[in-house]
């Protein structure tokens, strides 16, 4: 074997190694690599070295729990990803990090935040370099009232939020999300949910901002704004889905996924607001609904995804199907012969991203097939891979493990618990709160110390002492001086124990009993099954997802349990902890009080405690009407005209109207006044008094009525709230600026206008109480 001089060795050495770092550098070379380059410029060099499937795969999402096994204290990726994401080359994956039983993810085969970060990391490093072009993965993860994910930090479910009735709250919520859900590597936050919640008996009630077009908007707007506003250079920042497109909240009958029976001025004037005031605020994608209107499945509705949304909107971001909807254009809506004949209806109609992924991987074979347009396929994908560069991912598609390590925390739990304080909306008080100390407290019911009832659907499994249920914290506040006895389960009518919770109540000064629902789910419920027909004893849950209800009332033997403990005679404080407005007419006529939560988040505990002693005062609002029967709905408060009617036998009014709520002090308003503005705008001011013993927040409430008008208006439209904390006899002035858009309405030919005539202002805390209104002129 021939040696060469050492100094020719060393020469050789470094031209190999030259060569060798020639692909690398090359790529780097790359237009669509330059990061100095306009990101149109890179756009355009990146489409045009893609290959159909390469193109296709950019919009696949893919179900990314499979994707990732926890190994000890370690993660691996599984053989799925290689095939899914390395061979067919799917670009965006879905709620890689969610954790609950239809995930089969637990505590044990979970990730905490530092594993999510390192599983991220290896998706990112197993793309970047091991496929030809090293486009990075887009990674989505659901995040309607937190990251769903284990170590994320778990606020109260949209209609909790939304009784808050604070936009700075919201914000403030919107980026801890944000931060939680990138630190762990994800890009895309699934929520906030705008469905406006028109039936209570719909399953999802609870995921909703209530059924209010511009309470909806308002608060979407903030929570997106906490995201990041759309400026996805900033750290924190996501992409922010808004869920469902449009009018799921109002379908027929509330069956999930049923058609939704509404016309096209109701679609433009009640449904689309709310998205278009979060769009504008800066959200980048919106999802479909599953639901139909006039014939037209949502995902396969080119009028509402291209004409509304992109050409009346200019929304600049990306649609994504929800979970298989681009299936269900064959299965469930059958206006699809195949699976490829849904993915052409849905793509052209402007779909971008089938969630899912099985019905655009066929793209690639309809296109060679002239079955579907090529420009389309290219549209999509450069609204998709647009987001990607102005993300910045190209340059840094890693995240920090040390980062991922601060997720949750003080701060954030302190923001959680400042939204469950905000949240709880007292209904009755014969003034028996707040308690006095020394008081001997039986604590009852199926509520008052489960955890995962507390939290929600979309909820990640919890650690121990990771939530605060209502026993932890009274517990903590008089260690002493409670006794608890559940009394009851949700559902199950065989294992109740109500004499030992009578027995219990009647050693009280007072009880407060726990009730309401759950959408706590187990290793025996679905997002199909509603475990209706069960054998065994049933879970608690009976709402969330796929759980619609024929009734409002109580289940199981939990009216029994109410009944027995007001026989003790002794003071009963009824707190229902639920996902929709549950019909609490007993409660109402018996209770000495009556609250309700919602479901709180991992703090709701200890807000509730401290409304109870009166360490915080009561200010929730409600962002729903509560119906007195089923047989009432629809029951929410902005019908148009004429005014609703009572019934033969019921009421027509609900029993809590919209904006409902009490607080252990008292406001009077006065002096409402409207003056013009110089730039057009109306100035609207009145004066809140805050004339009772201690210092709380109000929520004052704006509401207009359009006295005459070309086609049919609500008897009330809320347009202006805020949310004011007055001292104990202290007088604030509000003002608000009104502009021509809210005076306006979709006319007869479809078109927003404002029409000059007679309005009324009205000024008051609820829908229901309005002392103060003033005429107006336009």
């Amino acid at each position: 074997m021939k040696r060469f001089p050492a100094a020719v060795n060393r020469f050789l050495v470094a031209t190999l190694l030259l060569f060798a770092a020639l692909p690398a550098a090359f790529a780097q070379m790359l237009p669509y690599r330059d990061a100095s380059l306009p990101v149109e410029e890179r756009l355009d060099d990146l489409m045009g070295r893609m290959t159909l499937e390469e193109k296709a795969g950019q919009l696949r999402v893919t179900l990314g729990w499979e994707y990732h096994e926890r190994v000890g204290e370690d993660v691996k990726l599984t053989e799925l990803f290689r095939k899914e994401v390395l061979e067919e080359g799917v670009g965006m994956v879905w709620a890689a990090f969610r954790a609950d039983p239809w995930t089969q993810k637990s505590l044990e085969s979970g990730l905490d935040p530092v594993l999510a970060a390192r599983a991220a990391n290896l998706m990112q490093r197993a793309v970047v370099e091991g496929t030809r072009l090293g486009i990075p993965l887009f990674l989505a993860e659901e995040a309607p009232h937190g990251h769903m994910a284990i170590g994320a930090t778990v606020f109260p479910t949209g209609i909790g939020l939304a009784a808050g009735f604070s936009p700075a709250l919201m914000e403030r919520v919107g980026r801890v999300i944000g931060e939680e859900v990138r630190a762990s590597g994800g890009h895309v936050s699934y929520g906030p949910v705008l469905d406006l919640a028109r039936d209570p008996r719909w399953s999802r009630v609870e995921e909703t901002l209530g059924e209010d077009p511009y309470l909806a908007g308002t608060l979407g707007a903030a929570l997106v704004r906490g995201l990041g506003g759309g400026d996805l250079s900033r750290p924190g920042s996501t992409v922010a889905t808004l869920k469902h497109f449009i009018a799921y909240g109002a379908t027929e009958g509330g069956h999930n996924g049923s058609q939704t029976l509404v016309g096209p001025r109701v679609l433009r004037e009640d449904f689309l607001p709310p998205f278009r005031r979060a769009i504008e605020a800066g959200a980048l994608s919106v999802m479909t609904a599953y639901n139909s209107l006039d014939g037209v499945p949502n995902t396969a509705n080119g009028e509402l995804l291209t004409d509304v949304l992109r050409g009346e909107w200019g929304f600049n971001g990306f649609v994504v199907s929800d979970l298989y909807a681009v299936d269900g254009l064959r299965g469930d809506h059958r206006v699809a012969a195949g699976l490829r004949e849904a993915a052409a209806l849905a793509l052209e109609a402007g779909v971008d991203a089938d969630l899912g992924a099985r019905g655009y991987a066929t793209l690639p074979e309809a296109v060679r097939a002239g079955a579907v347009d090529a420009a389309l396929l290219d549209r999509a994908v450069r609204r998709i891979l647009r987001l990607k560069f102005e993300m910045g991912l190209f340059e840094n598609p890693y995240v920090e493990e040390a980062r991922a390590a601060g997720v949750g925390g003080a701060p954030a739990r302190a923001v959680a618990l400042d939204a469950a304080r905000a949240s709880v909306t007292l209904l009755e008080n014969n003034g028996i709160l707040p308690l006095r100390p020394g008081l001997r407290i039986a604590l009852i019911g199926p509520n008052a110390d489960n955890v995962y009832n507390q939290l929600g659907d979309y909820t990640a499994p919890q650690p121990d002492g990771a939530v605060t249920t209502l026993l932890a914290a009274l517990r903590c506040r008089v260690p002493a001086g409670i006794e608890y006895v559940k009394g009851c389960a949700i559902r199950d009518t065989l294992s109740a124990n109500i004499a030992e919770a009578v027995a219990a109540a009647r050693r009280s000064d007072v009880v407060i009993v726990a009730v309401g629902g759950s959408s706590a789910r187990d290793f025996r419920t679905s997002y199909a099954d509603t475990g209706a027909a069960e054998t065994s004893a049933p879970s608690d849950m009976d709402a969330g997802e796929g759980f619609d209800r024929a009734t409002l009332c109580l289940l199981g033997r939990q009216q029994e349990l109410l009944e027995a403990l007001k026989q003790t005679g002794k003071p009963l404080i009824v707190i229902y902890i639920e996902g929709r407005p549950m019909e609490k007419n007993w409660a109402a006529a018996n209770a000495d009080a009556l609250l309700t939560a919602w479901y709180p988040g991992e703090e709701g505990g200890t807000a509730l405690a401290d409304v109870l002693f009166g360490d915080y005062n009561p200010a929730g609002r409600l962002p729903i009407s509560v119906p007195r029967d089923p047989g009432q709905l629809p029951v929410y408060y902005n019908k148009r005209l004429p005014a609703t009617r009572d019934y033969m036998d019921l009421s027509g009014q609900p029993l809590y109207p919209f904006g409902y709520g009490l607080s252990y002090t008292t406001f009077t308003y006065s002096n409402l006044h409207a003056e013009p503005l110089p730039n057009g705008n109306i100035r609207v001011s009145f004066d809140i008094t805050n004339t009772g013993p201690r210092d709380g927040d109000e929520v004052p409430q704006l509401y207009l009525r359009d006295e005459v008008a070309s086609t049919v208006r609500p008897a009330l439209q809320l347009i202006r709230f805020d949310r004011i904390h007055i001292r104990s006899g202290q007088t604030h002035h509000i003002s608000f600026d009104l502009q021509p858009e809210d005076f306006s309405l979709i006319d007869r030919n479809l078109q927003r206008v404002v029409e000059p005539g007679r309005f009324l202002l009205l000024a008051g805390p609820s829908s229901a109480t309005l002392p103060l209104r003033l005429p107006l002129t336009l």
